[in-house]
């Protein structure tokens, strides 16, 4: 039986392990597709351009903002981020499920537009294990550490806009809960809940729902 194409995302403070976690799902479940977002941010260190991460100038970026090419972007610690409609669109047209990996900002501007989205934050215990990690992967000085603690700060308060939460202090456990809550969206019944037609296959058996997109010939109430 045929369920709606999921838009999952990924949001965590810096340091919270988001993107290690979005490789692991894309390994693990192969027909899902990544939106590849674009960012004016220098490449780091074993990144790929067009693969982790679409690099830009701050020129380009900006015409492409201009040209309504962003479904949402957003200026990050002095860095801009954002995320082609194009992605979303050619996963949805073609039926696929599509994976996600934005700041808060972002993954709350793209709820507005796609509401059907499955919004994930990920973070750990504490902020002291935050600023361990953020310390630890030697890819920022003492100063953007602590600036990116004062945006986790604000960034925590905003879970309560997000679908799930996953306390990323165990990885292994981690990976379990964010796969169960992919196989959970694969499960959900779409809504405005009405069926425009039923398929069958076996006698007794469902094949495929076709799911209407309004209800029809219902009066709102005013």
């Amino acid at each position: 039986m045929k369920t709606s194409p999921t838009i999952l995302v990924l949001s965590s403070p810096s340091g919270g392990g988001k993107t290690t976690l979005a490789r692991y799902l894309r390994k693990e479940i192969r027909e899902l597709t990544y939106s590849v977002s674009t960012t004016t941010r220098p490449m780091r260190k074993g990144e790929r351009n067009g693969v982790d991460y679409t690099f830009v100038s701050e020129k380009e970026f900006k015409k492409m903002i201009k040209k309504g090419e962003f479904v949402e972007w957003a200026l990050v610690h002095g860095h801009y981020y954002g995320t082609p409609i194009k992605n979303i669109k050619d996963a949805l047209k073609k039926g696929r499920d599509i994976l996600l990996d934005l700041d808060v900002k972002g993954a709350k501007n793209l709820k507005k537009i796609f509401p059907e989205a499955i919004l994930v934050f990920i973070t750990v215990k504490s902020l002291k294990e935050l600023r361990r990690r953020l310390i630890l992967r030697k890819k920022d000085d003492l100063k953007t550490i602590e600036m990116r603690l004062r945006n986790a700060r604000k960034e925590l308060k905003e879970i309560k806009h997000f679908d799930y939460l996953i306390i990323n202090d165990n990885l292994k456990k981690a990976r379990a809960q964010l796969k169960a809550i992919y196989i959970a969206s694969k499960l959900r019944i779409p809504k405005p809940r009405w069926i425009e037609n039923i398929q069958w296959g076996k006698p007794g058996w469902i094949a495929n729902i076709q799911w209407g997109k309004e209800e029809k010939n219902v009066r709102k109430r005013p």
